[in-house]
């Protein structure tokens, strides 16, 4: 069974979010072991902090997340100028991955200042859920219907319309 984590910067401290990523855990279990590893934010005490500052917190943040990613696995970061995919796509993204024999994938979800570049040089895909801003609590919970909706896809279920 494949291995997908999905590697978060912060918590959900909503709780329509966490029930609706919670209904999509469950039901991602009847095709891959899905984990959600929640990760601490860095704090950053100036409202409007410089450049260096925001630097050094996500650098910090990479190190976690890296450190978090399992050995193999292929990382999928969540940023903006990253590649926008349909739900199709994404699915023969990670059929191919479980084809390969090499089938883990872990997505990314950084912080509100978003992830550091050793974690976007490291991944195998940079994917956007769009141009448009979201929080990030609302991007896991998409992002999960997305992994559970190409699950759906690659087993030939009706889900996907």
């Amino acid at each position: 069974m494949q291995n997908i984590d999905l590697i978060c910067v912060g918590k959900l401290n909503a709780k329509y979010f966490a029930e609706g990523v919670a209904e999509y855990q469950k039901r991602l279990a009847a095709f891959a072991s899905f984990r959600i590893i929640e990760l601490p934010e860095e704090k950053i005490e100036e409202k409007n902090a410089s450049d260096a500052v925001v630097k050094k917190a996500l650098e910090k943040e990479g190190k976690a997340i890296l450190s978090s990613v399992r050995k193999g696995a292929a990382i999928v970061a969540m940023c903006i100028e990253g590649k926008q995919i349909s739900s199709d796509e994404l699915a023969q993204f990670l059929a191919d991955r479980a084809n390969s024999g090499a089938g883990d994938v872990a997505f990314v979800i950084g912080s509100s200042h978003g992830l550091a570049e050793e974690v976007k040089r490291a991944a195998a895909l940079k994917f956007s859920m769009g141009r448009i801003t979201m929080p990030h609590q609302l991007a896991r919970l998409v992002l999960t219907e997305q992994i559970y909706r190409a699950c759906t896809i690659n087993a030939g279920m009706k889900y996907h319309k």
